[in-house]
């Protein structure tokens, strides 16, 4: 059996268009770059996907280039631009906006892939994450802090803080997973519920009347 993302004998055997080799090449890489770390070579990595170095760098100028390819796929695309107007969508209950976001987010990253990779680009002191973070920082967790304090007795608004807590503690479940490799949850989202319910009511939101 060939290794995930490698590139079949039938495949090398014909031309590829363009767009479809490159995007071969992409999710090649992302298995890859999971599997060995950011500092992994693109010699390797060429030999991973069935073809030479020289075809790749064809399509990538420098293994720079790959990686933002990689950052791009795993991390940014996955990311749906209608989070932050229904995270901020008032005539639904707080909660109910939370629990879908967190669904929905939870789904695309308690993956090997994205966890493997936002790891090893940590450890590596790549500007990747740095970057991710600050996208999710404006596009989310500044939006969402707002109307949680909407929300919230005034006598206990939430900080930045508090919120890096809980959604810390949501992408943990996935670390244990995949990092670790320790027992998680097969299904999440009662822990993800349990933990939501935790911060509002942690800071006077009214919950039960959105619950079941």
């Amino acid at each position: 059996m060939e290794p995930t993302g490698s590139i079949s004998s039938t495949a090398k055997r014909r031309r590829l268009p363009p767009d479809e080799r490159r995007q071969k090449i992409v999710n090649g890489a992302v298995a890859f770059f999971a599997k060995v770390g950011l500092e992994g070579k693109t010699r390797d990595l060429a030999t991973h996907l069935g073809i030479t170095q020289s075809l790749l760098f064809n399509y990538f100028e420098s293994k720079d280039a790959l990686i933002e390819a990689v950052y791009a796929q795993v991390y940014i695309d996955r990311l749906s631009p209608a989070w932050p107007r229904r995270l901020s969508d008032r005539a639904v209950p707080l909660r109910t906006r939370l629990l879908a976001f967190y669904t929905d987010y939870s789904s695309l990253i308690f993956e090997y892939e994205w966890m493997r990779i936002f790891m090893f680009s940590g450890l590596a002191g790549a500007e990747l994450n740095r970057r991710y973070l600050d996208h999710m920082h404006k596009m989310i967790l500044q939006p969402l802090l707002e109307e949680i304090r909407v929300a919230s007795a005034k006598s206990m608004t939430p900080d930045m803080e508090d919120l890096w807590n809980l959604h810390g503690g949501i992408v943990y479940i996935g670390i244990r997973q995949h990092i670790y490799r320790m027992p998680s949850p097969e299904d999440p989202s009662q822990a993800i519920e349990r933990a939501v319910d935790r911060f509002l009511q942690a800071f006077c939101v009214q919950v039960s009347a959105d619950m079941s």
